[in-house]
């Protein structure tokens, strides 16, 4: 691992995880570069999105229709809306570009649903390609290996 100082990776990731848990949906889409994805394979050790199904893959653009969809007054499967509380742990830098401000960070996340009466527990590690942006970050990519991926779902509406 690089050495590299983790607290402001760290930092970034409790950010995004806040925005998802306010339902601020719209400021965490722009966390993501304009070519930036969302992706949570749908099989262990799946190696592409491209080549087989996925519990999520969103570009910028797909993004932004599930964005509106959870936002629409009526969507049937967000209401009554999801409350949810992110944690993330074990923040390490994988990779780091000082000079083209490249960073591969890793974490481990768990993600709480409350919903009807009903609760849920994700978890998983996730993988951040990020960009550095001023004196912050931006997303290029985000990858969520969850531990059950393989496992039967109900319907996931809102981002893992």
């Amino acid at each position: 691992m690089p050495d590299v100082d983790r607290e402001p990776f760290e930092l970034f990731l409790i950010l995004e995880a806040r925005l998802l848990d306010g339902r601020r949906f719209r400021d965490w889409r722009d966390l993501f570069t304009e070519d930036g994805y969302y992706w949570v394979p749908a099989a262990p050790g799946q190696e592409s999105p491209e080549d087989s199904a996925s519990l999520f893959y969103d570009d910028r653009e797909l993004m932004q229709t599930r964005i509106d969809r959870l936002e629409h007054p009526r969507i049937h499967i967000q209401t009554p809306p999801s409350r949810t509380v992110h944690l993330v742990s074990n923040v390490t830098v994988e990779a780091a570009d000082e000079a083209s401000g490249e960073y591969t960070v890793a974490s481990n996340m768990m993600m709480t649903e409350y919903r009807l009466g009903r609760q849920r527990l994700f978890a998983g590690r996730q993988t951040h390609a990020l960009v550095r942006a001023g004196n912050g970050f931006r997303i290029r990519s985000k990858r969520v290996d969850l531990i059950n991926c393989d496992s039967a779902f109900e319907a996931m509406a809102v981002p893992i």
